[in-house]
């Protein structure tokens, strides 16, 4: 039986610029469905639900397209991800790192300011950019919960932490740099934090196991459990199910985090068996 070849793409200016030139084709794609819904048909759909479902897909979407179209193919490829499931342990490892971090995450988001006058403008704007996302309780959800974990995971850890590494660089380099580039993505200090922290779990998660799955089951954990609590409490905070003083938050996030990790990093034999 002949061996699968597989393409060891790597990261440089020529792939960052086919990934911008996805996006900002998805950018030119939904300029003219505005256009064709608010000249044409006389409605504003830019802030509906659908079509903020459909941008999102679009702006991952494309990126991933174009790098599918014009770097591995090319070549003879076509991008693949390993999906492969991994022992039960594994995953009450990762779940429990994951949640630690959200815990930590909570405690670190709420010491950024709100007001004022270099955050109070953002955070008005964030608020209202997030109230218009969970509008439709069920698109959110689909959103968040279901396209998010896939299509981010693919671009992010598929695709730049993939070649990062790949390329030779260090994977703690490269799990960090990644992770800055999720959070940088995420625009606001609010988010750019916690997508930098849920950015370290699920790239260390990532190049561990080797599994993309992985990673993706655990977005999805943290943005259910986030939009959960946007319908719920119309804030995505524990602290309003909890009431936990703060500094509780970041105690059992390191203690649920340091342990996890500590097994995870060290139980390699034991959890990380091929399958």
């Amino acid at each position: 039986m002949g061996t699968v070849k597989k393409f060891d793409y790597t990261i440089g200016w020529g792939q960052i610029a086919i990934l911008f030139g996805g996006y900002f084709a998805a950018q030119f794609v939904l300029a003219i469905i505005l256009g064709v819904y608010k000249f044409g048909l006389g409605q504003d759909i830019a802030s509906s639900s659908g079509f903020l479902l459909i941008a999102y897909v679009l702006s991952l979407g494309l990126p991933i397209l174009f790098f599918d179209l014009f770097v591995t193919r090319p070549r003879g490829f076509k991008l693949n991800f390993n999906f492969s499931s991994k022992p039960f342990l594994t995953y009450v490892l990762i779940f429990t790192m994951m949640f630690g971090m959200m815990l930590i995450s909570e405690f670190l988001t709420n010491l950024i300011p709100t007001t004022g006058p270099l955050f109070g403008w953002l955070y008005l704007q964030f608020t209202e950019q997030m109230n218009s996302i969970s509008i439709d309780h069920a698109a959110m959800v689909i959103m968040v919960a279901v396209f998010a974990p896939l299509l981010e995971e693919i671009l992010f850890r598929g695709i730049i932490l993939k070649a990062m590494l790949n390329k030779g660089i260090n994977p703690k380099k490269a799990i960090f740099f990644s992770a800055l580039i999720f959070g940088a993505v995420h625009g606001y200090p609010w988010q750019f934090l916690g997508a930098f922290l849920l950015g370290l779990v699920l790239g260390l998660v990532y190049w561990k196991t080797k599994s993309l799955l992985m990673s993706i089951l655990l977005h999805s954990f943290n943005n259910f459990i986030a939009a959960m609590l946007i319908i719920f409490t119309k804030n995505e905070s524990f602290k309003l199910v909890l009431n936990w003083p703060e500094i509780y938050f970041l105690i059992a996030g390191l203690v649920l985090f340091g342990i996890s990790y500590y097994f995870f990093m060290h139980r390699n034999k034991v959890v990380y068996q091929e399958i």
